[in-house]
């Protein structure tokens, strides 16, 4: 085929496989409706080829031996924002390339800006590339933030080689490309955003990040469902993944680390945005609690850990007779079979006649939990609002609830006990499996409630 004709593939959005022929189904993860139609040129795949040899035409890799690697001191950098340094494992990695992704105007943009202010202003070099914004419109941004002591330099350009031979010329110490979905390369046929010009993108930054030793955050859009846009491929070239959460209208926001080759994934970190940017929560625990109402039927505090931190959530639960043949079931910020999996066992295992009664769930702070010891929450929430009975007051539960009804255990005992009588509160349930793991020291200052099934708990309560 001659250079520069062009061919139509079609590429899945969720892992990549590329085929000549659609179908329903993507041969390679099995998924339905994920083939879209891409037309590249002839041999461009190998657009990125450029960049693997240095000036004299020599292979930039080379064959290095593991005890040869040093390990510098200064091989992680803080962001200046602690909250971002501990969802980052501790700081940013140089070489490192990291994905933000979030809804538009959720901040994004602005967290990034931040981090290029600090390490500005710590005398080290920062190049802006923006896609969107015209260096105008990042400069009134800028001018909003302030603080701004050390230059960061700018560059509006689409053309990835050439903001990548820009940044070869600079040769900063990071990099923010905002964002992933306007750059394109004039090597694919296809439009900005496509599938494979967001994956031609992510591989040239990435190997301009291992070869040079430079941090590169990219930006990336998501789509309806809350995912980054563009093949799931890319997530899996990248470090690390940080997702925002939260809606842009709620003055609180959550990043979260949902994968992370340098620290723990699912690491939390709670901002508030304010008129000078995003600033960070010390304390999210009372952030999740402010505004809770006292002795209300259907209200229980649950300790979650989000990777390292315990957090102290709110779950509410309404549970009504339903007007309809199916009875509604509706969660908000927990997962929905999770809950209906949860109530079948409370009707059969605690006799409790939950088929004809609609069942609201909400997780109160616009946070989204998905841990399993919150399982005890919920089951004391639906409980309390059935019976029309709160749960007495100063109490906080956790705890894995199973098929029979048995509670389970879970880890990190100690560090959910402590956050709660930090919190203040005086009364803990949780598994009676979980009790011999308790030191001594702490159990003087709270009372501890152990049970070992869902029968167990509504006698209790």
């Amino acid at each position: 085929m001659a250079k520069g004709k062009t061919k139509t593939i079609f590429f899945c959005k969720e892992c990549g496989y590329e085929t000549s022929k659609w179908s329903g189904q993507c041969p390679g993860c099995r998924r339905w409706n994920t083939l879209v139609e891409e037309k590249v040129s002839a041999g461009s795949g190998g657009g990125s080829a450029r960049y693997s040899r240095d000036q004299s035409g020599r292979p930039r890799s080379r064959v290095t031996g593991l005890f040869s690697v040093s390990m510098e001191a200064e091989d992680r950098i803080s962001a200046g924002i602690p909250e971002l340094d501990r969802v980052l494992g501790g700081g940013i990695v140089k070489g490192s390339l990291t994905l933000v992704g979030g809804d538009p105007g959720i901040g994004k943009s602005t967290l990034l800006l931040q981090v290029c202010r600090h390490l500005a202003n710590e005398g080290r070099k920062v190049i802006y590339i923006s896609g969107e914004e015209s260096l105008k419109q990042i400069k009134m941004r800028a001018d909003r933030l302030g603080g701004f002591q050390g230059e960061v330099y700018l560059l509006s350009e689409t053309d990835i080689y050439a903001a990548a031979d820009a940044v070869r010329a600079q040769k900063p110490d990071a990099v923010v490309v905002d964002s992933v979905q306007t750059m394109y390369s004039e090597e694919i046929g296809s439009a900005a955003g496509s599938v494979s010009q967001v994956r031609e993108v992510t591989n040239v930054m990435m190997q301009l990040a291992k070869q040079e030793g430079i941090a590169v955050f990219l930006v990336g859009h998501v789509t309806k469902e809350g995912v980054v846009a563009g093949p799931r491929t890319l997530e899996h070239m990248v470090d690390t993944v940080l997702y925002f959460e939260g809606e842009r209208s709620a003055v609180y926001r959550v990043l979260r680390g949902v994968k992370n080759r340098f620290g723990s994934t699912n690491e939390i970190g709670v901002f508030e945005m304010k008129e000078e940017g995003l600033v960070e929560v010390t304390n999210p625990s009372a952030i999740m609690l402010d505004g809770r109402p006292i002795d209300a039927a259907g209200s229980a505090v649950v300790c979650s850990m989000e990777g390292t931190r315990p957090l102290m959530i709110e779950i509410q639960a309404l549970v009504s007779p339903t007007s309809f043949n199916i009875p509604r079931r509706t969660t908000v910020g927990i997962d929905f079979n999770r809950v209906n999996l949860l109530l079948a066992v409370l009707e059969k295992r605690a006799g409790m006649q939950l088929g004809g009664c609609d069942a609201y769930v909400n997780l109160a702070g616009g946070v989204k939990v998905s841990e399993p010891a919150i399982d005890l929450g919920i089951v004391c929430a639906v409980i309390s609002s059935y019976r029309n009975r709160p749960v007495a007051e100063g109490t906080f539960i956790f705890g894995e609830v199973g098929l029979t009804g048995e509670i389970r255990g879970v880890s990190h005992v100690e560090q959910r006990i402590r956050e709660g009588i930090k919190m203040g509160f005086s009364r803990c349930i949780l598994p009676s499996t979980n009790l011999e793991s308790i030191p001594e020291r702490i159990r003087g200052g709270i009372e501890l409630i152990p049970v070992s099934n869902v029968r167990e708990l509504g006698e209790y309560l």
